[in-house]
């Protein structure tokens, strides 16, 4: 259950997909742009075979299901081929069905009590959610502070852009940006795959430059 491979390229491109059909074209177009890992989120009623059609068709492409609610999503993204899960918040339920599966998880904190919950729980790899909210950087910065030598790990999404993602992926306890700017609703029911590809490309060239 090691998510270190998923946070090697330190970038997830977060989507939402209404049909499923889009789904391949999609993680071929992000793959296109450089970009190795992307995240499925459990907010339509197409996302469990919009998972399914990425890991047949896309196999390249490192792929995780994300906003899960419920033991039952958790159950719904192992058995569609999701290779990691991410949960907007901490549910007790939804690491219990995680462990169960030995499915990573990046369970999502904000408070120091969050973050303590979490690593009692056994995960050290934590969704910032939502991260512009919440303070962003300066949170991210001043959490280092009790949490640096505990071994957690970030991943803050939400409000993050373009322009910011360099500024976050300075923060040392960030393992990786996660970000729907790439693969926006919009962009994706346009199927204005070369536009995906050309931010997915902007986007991993950022991640390269702060290496």
């Amino acid at each position: 259950m090691n998510p270190e491979p998923f946070l090697a390229q330190r970038l997830i491109g977060i989507a939402v997909v209404d049909q499923a059909d889009d789904a391949v074209p999609l993680a071929e177009a992000l793959l296109a742009g450089g970009l190795k890992v992307m995240e499925v989120t459990f907010r339509t009623a197409s996302a469990a075979e919009s998972i399914r059609r990425i890991r047949r068709g896309v196999p390249q492409i490192a792929l995780g299901a994300g906003t899960l609610l419920t033991a039952e999503q958790v159950h719904q993204a192992v058995d569609a081929g999701a290779q990691f899960g991410v949960s907007p918040g901490l549910s007790e339920a939804v690491s219990a069905a995680a462990h169960a599966r030995d499915f990573p998880l990046f369970p999502g904190v904000v408070t120091p009590s969050e973050i303590m919950r979490a690593l009692e729980l056994g995960w050290q790899h934590l969704k910032f959610y939502p991260s512009e909210t919440f303070g962003g950087v300066g949170a991210l910065q001043a959490l280092a502070g009790p949490f640096g030598h505990t071994g957690v790990k970030f991943i803050p999404t939400g409000g993050i852009t373009a322009a910011t993602l360099p500024i976050y992926l300075g923060v040392p306890l960030v393992a990786a940006v996660g970000g729907s700017w790439m693969a926006e609703r919009k962009l994706v029911a346009e199927k204005a795959w070369n536009r995906i590809t050309a931010l997915a490309a902007e986007a991993v060239k950022a991640t390269v430059s702060t290496t």
